[in-house]
């Protein structure tokens, strides 16, 4: 199968996983991506995803920085497209569909059981991005001390991804 109509296949997959977020469909994205058709390794889907998670505006266009490594601007363009389309169209449907059954009494139960599906998806997702991204004694502190900054003061999270790079830099050269 050309990597055209794979990128299209994949990604038009992934994008009805994000429930919760991008985070939710990283474990499928890891399996598609590195193990299934071998367009990127562990590290290098780790990076993207981390950049992408930085970057300002919608976080999950890192799925064009993945096409565009496989298949150049094409690749870059059909990703996002086969992401962002597909669940555009359905949530655009949910939302009419919601609005008519507003009245409807299963329509509360039902948003409070998806609630936990997201939580349970994006901590999936966040666990199996931590498996990857801490690996060693210095990523784990890294990552415990952000947890507890961001958690417990106001800091601005912009100089933690700086206090972060500075760290890479530094304590993770290779």
């Amino acid at each position: 199968m050309g990597k055209i109509p794979a990128l299209a296949g994949v990604f038009s997959y992934l994008s009805f996983l994000t429930i919760g977020g991008g985070m939710a469909a990283f474990p499928e994205m890891k399996v598609q991506i590195v193990e299934v058709h071998r367009w990127l390794s562990e590290t290098q889907l780790v990076h993207v995803y981390s950049v992408g998670q930085m970057s300002p505006g919608p976080n999950m266009m890192m799925v064009a920085e993945i096409g565009e490594l496989v298949a150049g601007i094409l690749g870059a363009t059909i990703a996002a497209l086969a992401f962002f389309v597909p669940t555009g169209i359905l949530t655009f449907g949910v939302g009419r569909l919601w609005k008519k059954l507003e009245h409807w009494p299963w329509r509360d139960s039902i948003q409070k059981g998806l609630g936990p599906v997201a939580i349970g998806l994006a901590v999936a997702g966040l666990l199996s991005f931590g498996k990857s991204a801490v690996t060693g004694w210095l990523t784990s502190i890294v990552a415990i001390a952000v947890f507890f900054l961001v958690a417990r003061t106001r800091i601005n999270p912009a100089l933690l991804i700086l206090a972060g790079a500075i760290v890479g830099v530094v304590g993770l050269r290779s």
